[in-house]
């Protein structure tokens, strides 16, 4: 009788715990489903009338300067000022967000940002994942060194034998990884300067225009020099794919052109060399 007891004990012990996975189950599958219907769309088709109806143009920015940094507390550069009198264009206001360069696309798609405007390159990677305007700026990618070494590495094949920063996720990188060299990825164009000015790493790979601005003589970074291009390049602007800001942007930049605004800007911060006619 004690055999059967325990026999029908252990059937009821084994029915909870299959009822207890049941239910476990049945509840991961609920949070699923729930999940999933939080999970935000963005109709690309209807951006202009999204910022429209908010108020405001969010505009996806790292640290860059001539392109974009910040003056006493307020983001400044071509490319912030060239934002501004877009989203003024609009009606709007503009919103700068700072992201990770890495997870610009990410960033875009999943509606945070209404555009990237940072000096971005138009690679392979960012033509496939968004809907770019038409090209504004001419740009290359130049190796930076120590000016009492600069004479070594004057050639992509004499660079080999350094250990560069570069920027994660950016046309440095690409470059870094064309040309088999030994890099490091970090944050930002910013820090990659100051990965080579306290010795960190040997060189560093950034846009040209970035070169002119923040190393030599008069800058932060005097005791540094860009020598050996790596490439030549075009900026533009990102939105999602099939986002009907697109076509009002190069309005815009045709506009812009036209009535000297965006050479205007272009000459306050020394990049007027770099536009495209």
């Amino acid at each position: 009788m004690k055999r059967i007891i325990a026999l029908m004990l252990a059937l009821l012990m084994v029915g909870a715990v299959m009822a207890a996975c049941g239910t476990t189950t049945s509840n991961t599958t609920e949070t699923k489903a729930a999940d999933n219907k939080d999970t935000k769309t963005v109709d690309a088709a209807k951006d202009l009338a999204n910022v429209t109806s908010k108020g405001k143009l969010v505009v996806g920015i790292t640290d860059f300067e001539p392109m974009d940094y910040q003056k006493d507390g307020q983001w400044v550069g071509f490319d912030a000022d060239m934002a501004k009198a877009f989203a003024k264009s609009l009606g709007v206001e503009v919103e700068f967000v700072e992201i990770d360069w890495d997870n610009k696309i990410l960033e875009l798609d999943g509606g945070t940002i209404d555009c990237v405007w940072n000096g971005m390159t138009l690679t392979d990677e960012v033509t496939s994942a968004m809907l770019c305007s038409d090209p504004y700026c001419n740009n290359a990618q130049v190796v930076v060194v120590n000016k009492d070494v600069a004479d070594k590495y004057t050639t992509a094949d004499a660079c080999k034998e350094l250990s560069f920063a570069v920027e994660s996720g950016s046309a440095g990188q690409e470059q870094a990884e064309a040309h088999s060299f030994k890099f490091t990825e970090v944050k930002d164009q910013a820090t990659a300067l100051m990965e080579v000015a306290s010795g960190t790493c040997n060189a560093a790979i950034i846009d040209s225009l970035m070169a002119g601005a923040m190393i030599g003589e008069g800058t932060g970074y005097a005791q540094l020099t860009y020598t050996a291009s790596l490439n030549s390049e075009e900026y533009g602007v990102g939105f999602r794919k099939g986002s009907d800001l697109t076509a009002k942007c190069n309005e815009f930049f045709a506009s812009a052109k036209a009535d000297g605004t965006m050479e205007e800007i272009a000459k306050t911060y020394g990049v007027q060399e770099a536009l495209i006619k």
